[in-house]
């Protein structure tokens, strides 16, 4: 009796474990997840990246080209000790080094649009690796998220929304769908379906790691702050509107950092939602923790100058919104147009009736209904 006992709870045991095997392996290679936050997070860091280097194009022999004070010489001593590679290193001469930043605006262009995106970001990958090992000690921190998200990016099928890729997809399919179709071989099918097996456990890992990152990099950062001692008595962010380095509007600064109890009251919270980021992922108290991280990165580009770090942690926190929500934003943003179109002014009744010419339609002039007005909106779909 006993052993019928035992074998059944391992029966039950192994029943249950090979469910939740199943499971896995369904979630990991059943569908993509979170394309649509897959292709935000590659306009996101592309655009990003491009502004970057649009905005640091008359100081790019200073940062990263053969004038910089971190000369290439001393770049290749460095990666010896780091293992980093980059391009730019590879010569001192000022053509290739003005080519290879051309083509990293190129990149990073095409990567934003999503054309051939599977080659593109790899190129991408490796033109934010080259940039940010060139010169590790001359930005300031924002790139290191830029770099992760860019490696990240490869594994994932990001062109397949919003997209060039998409664009070219669909009519790909249009013109097949009027065509015949014919039946392919079996090895043919097999190899094009492990194809899309491996892509779809590509991508999914790919979004995971993302995710894991940003929760990894808000939790550490919620703990690093309750060990300091500034953060536990509220006076930190005080202290650190009053750095020169991080005042670029110093009567800004001045005028928030007066305001003390709100200083305090901003620091607490803002270790409370780093800390409790990683455990509010799976309700709906994700919306409005988004909400308060959004303000408080617009807050940090805005009163400390880094545009970037706060621009790479706004994109990256995309990757928590189901594509539900990219779904309905054009429905909401149509929606929205035609309140407003619906809003404007009514039109001034005339004072002399004889002066309003006759509207034909049926009844006559007077018992036309048919309002006179714009085409509808909303008919066709970006």
């Amino acid at each position: 009796m006993r052993n019928e006992t035992q074998r059944t709870v391992l029966a039950r045991a192994d029943r249950w474990l090979g469910d939740r095997m199943r499971a896995v392996w369904d979630l990991l290679t059943g569908r993509p997840v979170s394309l649509y936050a897959a292709s935000v997070l590659r306009i996101g860091y592309g655009l990003l990246y491009l502004v970057f280097l649009l905005r640091e194009f008359p100081h790019r022999d200073e940062i990263w080209g053969p004038g910089s004070a971190w000369t290439p010489a001393l770049a290749r001593e460095l990666f010896e000790q780091t293992g980093w590679v980059s391009v730019l290193a590879l010569s001192d001469s000022r053509a290739c080094f003005e080519l290879c930043y051309v083509l990293a605006l190129v990149t990073s262009a095409l990567f934003t649009l999503g054309w051939r995106t599977r080659l593109v970001s790899v190129l991408f990958a490796a033109a934010v690796t080259s940039f940010h090992a060139r010169a590790i000690f001359m930005t300031d921190g924002g790139d290191n998220l830029v770099l992760l998200m860019a490696l990240y990016l490869v594994l994932t099928a990001s062109g397949r929304r919003w997209s060039l890729d998409a664009r070219r997809n669909r009519r790909k399919q249009a013109q097949a769908g009027s065509a015949p179709r014919t039946p392919g071989k079996p090895l043919a099918r097999q190899l094009r379906d492990s194809r899309t097996t491996l892509v779809t456990a590509v991508h999914n890992c790919g979004m995971f790691l993302i995710a894991a990152q940003v929760c990894l990099l808000y939790g550490s950062a919620g703990l690093y702050k309750v060990q300091g001692s500034t953060w536990g008595s509220g006076t930190a962010l005080h202290y650190a509107l009053n750095l020169e380095l991080f005042r670029p509007w110093p009567v800004l600064s001045h005028f928030v950092a007066e305001h003390t109890l709100l200083i305090a009251v901003a620091g607490y919270l803002t270790v409370l939602l780093q800390v409790a980021f990683p455990f509010v992922l799976f309700g709906r108290l994700k919306y409005p923790v988004l909400t308060m991280l959004l303000g408080m990165h617009i807050g940090i580009a805005v009163l400390m100058g880094l545009p970037l770090f706060s621009g790479a942690m706004i994109v990256a926190d995309a990757v928590f919104l189901p594509d539900r929500f990219y779904t309905l934003l054009p429905h909401l943003c149509r929606r929205v147009g035609r309140r407003r179109a619906g809003a404007g002014p009514a039109p001034v009744p005339a004072a002399d009736a004889a002066a309003v010419p006759a509207q034909g339609g049926p009844g006559g002039a007077l018992g036309s209904k048919q309002p006179v007005g714009l085409p509808a909106e909303g008919k066709g779909h970006p």
